[in-house]
């Protein structure tokens, strides 16, 4: 896991992913849990960010994990 997080285009691939996923999972969690104000949310705007988000980090770390396995 070292190698990977060494890797820049991984590194910023992990950060976007848990700078864009982390709201609307935590929005997700705690309604589950009981601890949101609405039990069914709606949240938008974190769910965009989601949207938004979700292929260009999985990219990220797609190339920054095919560099770290091709020894660059």
């Amino acid at each position: 896991m070292r190698a990977y997080l060494a890797n820049r285009w991984f590194r910023i691939g992990f950060w976007l992913a848990v700078l864009g996923w982390s709201p609307l999972l935590a929005i997700v969690l705690l309604a589950a849990v009981g601890l949101w104000p609405d039990p069914n949310p709606n949240p938008i705007g974190p769910g965009l960010l989601f949207f938004f988000s979700f292929w260009p980090a999985v990219a990220l770390m797609g190339l920054g994990a095919f560099q770290v396995r091709r020894g660059r």
